[in-house]
């Protein structure tokens, strides 16, 4: 049996006594939606593409207790450990991705998932978290040493990350790291003016993209279209919104996703909102938003640079992302193939995010500066 008594020196207790609970405790919530919204949303589109009914539903029961898993694993890390997780989890990662750009697969012209062991995997899903913890490291890295390249590094490490991203091409996911990237290196003492010519060349890097981009131009041309000329499955999106009204259909009585291909992933929110309403809508936002205020109220009590970059950054990303798959689902913003995190359906996004809130609950544990000073010493 585990002891969580209060005097047990176990890896389980301290974890236990020690790991913020409440952000546990909402990503578990977000979990079990997701499991709940996968049984309501996946079996139509199985059947549309002639699989067995509950073909997602099973894939992705396989991948919950895994990711779980591997999320508490990663919270019962310290300080130095999360460090080399990632910086050995960022070298990893990059490799699959210029792997991809030779024998990936082309789906709507993106180069992203690549095929390990008969699964389908998209390394660029695994990039955020890394990406986020490194940089945290090199620019506190430069605040400790003065003689330390922290901030040149971390220009170079966006720099080559942006440059792997856009050659897939992923354009969201770019503008999702270069956000973290920012904020972080804003958090870390950058001048006004310098944020200002950041955000500049941010406006102008998105009009090349415009132009450069087919795919990219075709989504703004359709997020500035109105009435019939809005794409299929953004209309039927905002149809189910309409028709789920406050409370919804009830559960199993919607027809969004019989009509949607990409019920279960990128538009399972519309699922949602059509059979539960308005009010399971407001639940699933405000989960979000209490995760990411709540992790970095909790790095900013304790005075380390480097858990106040990082657990920044993790909680920022899994927030942005969730606020750009609901943004778009509502016609908010233009379409992006990014996933509704620890809901939608998917191994590589489950897996990811729980990478991400692993190190999250890791770097906001009570006393983990505590432990890393210990070992250093």
């Amino acid at each position: 049996m585990f002891n969580f008594s209060r005097n047990s020196r176990s890896i389980i207790s301290n974890w236990w006594w020690t790991v913020d609970k409440v952000l546990l405790s909402l990503v578990t919530i977000l979990l079990l939606i997701g499991v709940f919204l996968n049984f309501s949303a996946s079996p139509a589109v199985a059947n549309r593409i002639g699989a067995d009914t509950f073909h997602f539903v099973k894939r992705q029961l396989f991948f919950i207790p895994i990711a779980y898993g591997l999320m508490v694993l990663l919270s019962m890390q310290n300080l130095k450990t999360i460090r080399r997780i990632s910086i050995i989890g960022y070298i990893s990662i990059t490799f699959l991705m210029v792997l991809t750009l030779f024998v990936g697969e082309n789906i709507k012209g993106a180069t992203r998932w690549i095929s390990i062991f008969g699964f389908s995997m998209q390394p660029s899903e695994f990039i955020k978290p890394f990406f986020a913890v490194v940089a945290a490291w090199l620019f506190d890295g430069q605040k400790r040493h003065q003689d330390f390249p922290g901030d040149t590094l971390s220009t170079g490490l966006y720099a080559f990350t942006i440059l792997l991203l856009l050659s897939q091409p992923d354009v969201g996911m770019s503008i999702v790291v270069t956000l973290i990237w920012g904020f972080q290196f804003f958090l870390s003492g950058l001048s006004i003016v310098l944020v200002s010519l950041m955000a500049l060349g941010g406006i102008i890097l998105l009009v090349i993209a415009y132009f450069s981009f087919s795919h990219v131009h075709a989504r703004v041309e359709q997020f500035l279209a109105s009435g019939g000329e809005l794409s299929y499955q953004v209309r039927k999106s905002l149809e189910a919104f309409q028709n789920g009204s406050i409370f919804g259909r009830g559960p199993g009585e919607g027809v969004v996703k019989m009509n949607i291909p990409d019920a279960h992933t990128d538009f399972i929110f519309a699922v949602a909102g059509e059979e539960f309403g308005l009010f399971l809508c407001l639940i699933i936002i405000c989960i979000y938003a209490a995760i990411v205020i709540r992790a970095m109220i909790i790095s900013m009590k304790d005075n380390n640079l480097f858990i106040i970059l990082s657990a920044s950054a993790l909680s920022a990303s899994f927030g942005l992302q969730a606020i750009i798959n609901m943004a778009s689902t509502m016609h908010l913003m233009p379409t992006k193939g990014m996933t509704l995190p620890f809901i939608s359906y998917g191994g590589s996004s489950l897996l990811a995010s729980a990478i991400g809130i692993g190190m999250l609950l890791a770097i906001t544990r009570k006393n983990v500066n505590a432990e890393d000073k210990d070992e250093t010493e």
